[in-house]
């Protein structure tokens, strides 16, 4: 064994660029750069359209402060927007 026959193979892929769907798939300790899975939204009350914030796996069941209509449901993860109410991600900083 000569160290000057080994044979140098790439790797199958890349671990210091892994994709974004690979990055989102994993756990949220095991990413490259850890990150949480949840998030604070503006959702839109369908009745009165008044904009309200929540936290994406919020526990407990989430009112509209004006017409008091129910936003989302709590589940055993994230909670369930009702029908017809309309969200977006609020940016991190």
């Amino acid at each position: 064994f000569y160290p000057h026959n080994r044979i140098i193979m790439p790797l199958a892929i890349d671990l210091l660029n892994p994709s974004a769907e690979k990055l989102a798939s994993q756990h949220k300790l095991k990413r490259l750069v850890q990150s949480p899975n949840s998030y604070f939204m503006d959702v839109k009350c369908p009745g009165c359209v008044s904009i309200s914030t929540v936290f994406s796996h919020a526990q407990t069941v989430v009112v509209c402060t004006s017409c008091s209509q129910v936003l989302c449901q709590p589940t055993g993860g994230k909670a369930r927007l009702t029908e017809g109410c309309s969200f977006r991600k609020k940016k991190m900083f």
